[in-house]
């Protein structure tokens, strides 16, 4: 990095809006990390790609891999203070540049719209367990019903969508770092309240065995893909969230410190979403690991089985659904924020503004999603619902392209030795060696399995 680009990061560190601590960021970037992906897409892998040995992959590669893009991303946003566009401009004018910075800036904007898509499906189910309709809700027939009802599911994602652009509106203290640290330890309370409900079912032993403790006849090459894609996607990595909330930190922040708090969060919460799951469908299906079946399908169709065949279902189904809400509008409002800030840096406009751009931007491309399954389902993309194709171009393909231009600008461009400097100021950094021999050697190794096999699946030419 030139001398002079030091000077003109230091000109943007005054008159940018800020997190009032630590504890304020980490529950922000817990909140963003701790999702749908988590409670729907942890569970199913960890049952697919043998439980306990799943896990104990998981757990090595967020100390890891994780800790090093966490890192990395979150420094330069503190660096810069900027957003990822701004924070890439910072270190060259070219091309390659710019494409690093837009990759990861439009990840956000085109996954907040279908996010809040899923987002109103999780409300309307909030809504009907709290009217008692735990029978109706366990049907076959009732989630297709419902999605297919263009009426319905448009009225359900505008009701959440209001509700993110609302906590966006307030600012960061006042909105985002204030709903974290509500909604945050509530969703912690509820996850451990129906985490115990679901393990104390008759004949769930077999399912918290087989989560918990690692059988090395069941690992396989899969098991490492697909804990690392997990990985990838659950901490927030690569979607413009951590530049974001690092620009909104100040110097005094122990970076390394705070990361270990939401590498603990994160997996905490993924680890109490397996205990929710996996033993209560084993309990449900007499231990058939088939069950646990994939995306919406689990959580819409499953799940609610599983709640009409046990006592207390209604209870049950208010409280997990309330959970999957308040993890749902965390994961929202970051990604909303992150769009937010950067339509802020590189056009200059008030948030205000802002909002009301990304909200248009949200509520078109969100309809059509919500569309997707009635009015629209007509519409394929490589045969994928339109849902579904914004969700494959965002995981995988954006995500680990926007990864390894971050892996580039670090090592080859800004260089090691600038970004811990950037954290020693207000950490010791004791993982230092882990860092950069994962950001050298093996996080670009990672993100083209994560890119390659990814795409494989979705072209069907391997299983995961």
């Amino acid at each position: 990095m030139k001398d002079h680009g030091r000077d003109e990061i230091l000109r943007h560190r005054n008159g940018r809006s800020t997190f009032s601590g630590r504890i304020g960021y980490v529950l922000a970037v817990a909140g963003s990390a701790v999702g749908l992906g988590n409670i729907w897409r942890f569970p199913y892998l960890a049952a697919k790609y043998g439980g306990g040995i799943f896990l104990m992959v998981y757990l090595i590669l967020v100390v890891t891999f994780g800790y090093a893009l966490i890192v990395s991303e979150t420094a330069l946003g503190r660096m810069t203070k900027k957003s990822p566009v701004g924070a890439f401009g910072m270190f060259g004018k070219g091309l390659p540049f710019k494409l690093g910075g837009w990759i990861n800036a439009v990840i956000p904007m085109l996954i907040v719209p279908y996010y809040c898509v899923i987002g109103g499906w999780v409300t309307k189910y909030l809504f009907e367990y709290l009217r008692g309709n735990t029978a109706a809700l366990a049907e076959d027939v009732y989630f297709a019903g419902f999605t297919s009802s263009s009426l319905q599911v448009e009225f359900w994602f505008a009701v959440f969508s209001a509700a993110v652009v609302w906590v966006i509106m307030a600012g960061v203290k006042q909105g985002v770092e204030r709903m974290a640290k509500i909604m945050m330890p509530v969703l912690v309370v509820l996850a451990v309240l129906v985490a115990v409900y679901s393990m104390t079912r008759p004949g769930a032993g077999a399912g918290i065995r087989y989560f918990l403790i690692p059988n090395f006849k069941n690992f396989s090459i899969m098991t490492v893909v697909a804990a690392m894609g997990q990985m990838f996607y659950s901490l927030s990595i690569a979607m413009g969230v951590l530049y974001t909330f690092g620009s909104y930190i100040r110097e005094d922040v122990d970076i390394e410190h705070s990361t270990a708090q939401v590498e603990v969060f994160d997996t905490a919460i993924a680890v109490l979403a397996g205990l929710m799951i996996i033993p209560a469908v084993f309990a449900f299906s007499g231990g058939d690991a088939e069950t646990l079946q994939a995306g919406p399908a689990l959580m819409f169709i499953t799940i609610p089985k599983v709640f009409a065949n046990m006592g207390s279902g209604t209870m049950a189904g208010v409280l997990f659904f309330l959970l999957v809400l308040f993890a749902a509008l965390t994961s929202a409002v970051s990604l909303m924020e992150t769009s937010v800030s950067t339509f802020e840096d590189q056009m200059g406009w008030g948030r205000m503004k802002c909002c009301a751009v990304m909200t248009g931007i949200m509520l078109i491309l969100g309809s059509f999603s919500a569309l997707g399954f009635g009015i629209l389902d007509f519409i394929k993309i490589f045969g994928l619902s339109i849902l579904d194709f914004f969700d494959f171009l965002t995981n995988s393909v954006m995500m680990p392209l926007a990864a390894l231009a971050t892996c580039i600008l670090v090592v080859r461009v800004v260089g090691l030795d600038k970004i811990e400097t950037e954290v020693c100021q207000s950490s010791k950094f004791k993982r230092k060696g882990v860092y950069r021999f994962v950001m050298k050697y093996l996080a670009p190794v990672f993100i083209l399995v994560i890119l390659i096999s990814s795409i494989a699946n979705v072209l069907g030419l391997i299983n995961m």
